[in-house]
């Protein structure tokens, strides 16, 4: 593309070149013809010299404007945006000082010198922007601190006074991203086992988006499915749902800012993320978790009780082989490698609870 424009661009120089200047440029070689003095003709030839330029330089600054390109993207937005605003304040300062210069009319010095110090200043400006850069950027950040702070706790006010009258019987819940992905929220909701005002905040919702654009298909599935869940979550009249448009531009982690949310609100974070769950506790945050609610539903099985499974892999120990619940439990049953992919009658030995949930250990009924 950088190759077709180039040359486009040497046509039409090569054109106008040729068409303006041409039939000077020859009289001034003492070169008389009248196909020269003709300026068609004359557009023609340079065009065709400036189109063979175009295609020799073309590799040349296709190389040059790619690695200005691979320079500039590895520039952070505001080194580009403030070092932009000083280049352009100290080319507009360089010109006004040059303008008195360039009213004397003083032959060359009133032409060349303009140019000299407009170029200088926005070297200056770009220069002093830069060095001053961290204390431009600590001004403007301390600018939206201060305004993000103030609409937070307007925003915060006006959730609890809307609702005055249901916090007395219940609690704020506020969702994070991997819940919401998650989707079993939804059918808790619907059975009317949480109770309270669930509150999605915005840049919880700025994170499932940016899911959604992603690249990779499957994070972009699992960011659709939670937007699709959010939206069938507004639609429900017996769920009380709430966006909280503010933010904490002062915290750059999501979940920093939903703990941080949930202090305000006095609430609770749902979620699925260990290491939140974990930071929230700390914190002293309450924290329903959804894997901890499945793992507690789960039908406890004692030692004695028959089961039929069917043994689908090895399991970690010698010859045990590992077979699956219908909602998901872990069975290791002794002596199960060498019945692969069949069905067996086992009888429960013992039971462990761990962090990822309760796994079975059984035997072969003989």
């Amino acid at each position: 593309m950088i190759k077709k424009i180039t040359i486009l661009i040497a046509v039409i120089i090569g054109l106008s070149f040729g068409f303006t200047v041409g039939p000077t440029l020859w009289r001034s070689l003492n070169v008389y013809n009248q196909l020269l003095a003709n300026p068609l003709w004359n557009a023609l030839i340079f065009g065709l010299i400036f189109t063979l330029f175009g295609f020799l330089l073309a590799p040349v600054i296709k190389h040059f404007i790619q690695r200005v390109v691979k320079i500039i993207e590895k520039q952070p937005t505001s080194n580009l945006i403030i070092g932009g605003i000083g280049l352009l304040l100290g080319v507009l300062v360089g010109y006004l000082i040059a303008l008195p210069i360039a009213s004397l009319n003083i032959i060359i010095l009133s032409s060349i010198l303009p140019l000299i110090l407009s170029l200088s200043g926005g070297l200056i400006g770009y220069q002093v922007t830069m060095n001053r850069r961290d204390e431009i950027l600590s001004f403007f950040s301390k600018s939206n601190q201060k305004v993000a702070k103030n609409n937070n706790e307007t925003i915060v006010h006006s959730i609890k006074e809307d609702q005055h009258e249901q916090v007395v019987a219940s609690s704020y819940k506020i969702l994070d991203t991997s819940v919401i992905i998650d989707g079993r929220i939804a059918d808790i909701l619907k059975t009317g086992f949480l109770e309270g005002i669930l509150i999605v905040p915005h840049f919880v919702l700025a994170e499932l988006q940016h899911i959604a654009d992603s690249s990779d298909s499957l994070k972009r599935t699992k960011g659709r499915r939670g937007l699709d869940i959010l939206n069938g979550l507004q639609k429900e009249k017996a769920v009380n749902i709430q966006i909280f448009e503010g933010d904490y531009e002062d915290v750059p982690e999501v979940d920093a800012k939903l703990v941080r949310l949930a202090k305000e609100l006095q609430g609770s974070l749902i979620t699925n993320d260990y290491n939140l769950n974990k930071v929230s506790e700390f914190q002293n945050v309450p924290v329903l978790n959804i894997n901890e609610l499945a793992n507690a539903v789960k039908p406890a099985l004692i030692p004695g009780e028959d089961l039929r499974v069917q043994i689908l892999k090895s399991g970690t120990e010698r010859r045990q082989g590992v077979a699956y619940l219908d909602d998901g439990t872990m069975v290791v049953v002794e002596e199960g490698l060498d019945h692969m992919n069949e069905w067996l009658n086992v009888t429960v030995t013992s039971s462990l609870q761990t962090a990822a949930g309760r796994m079975i250990f059984a035997k072969i009924i003989d």
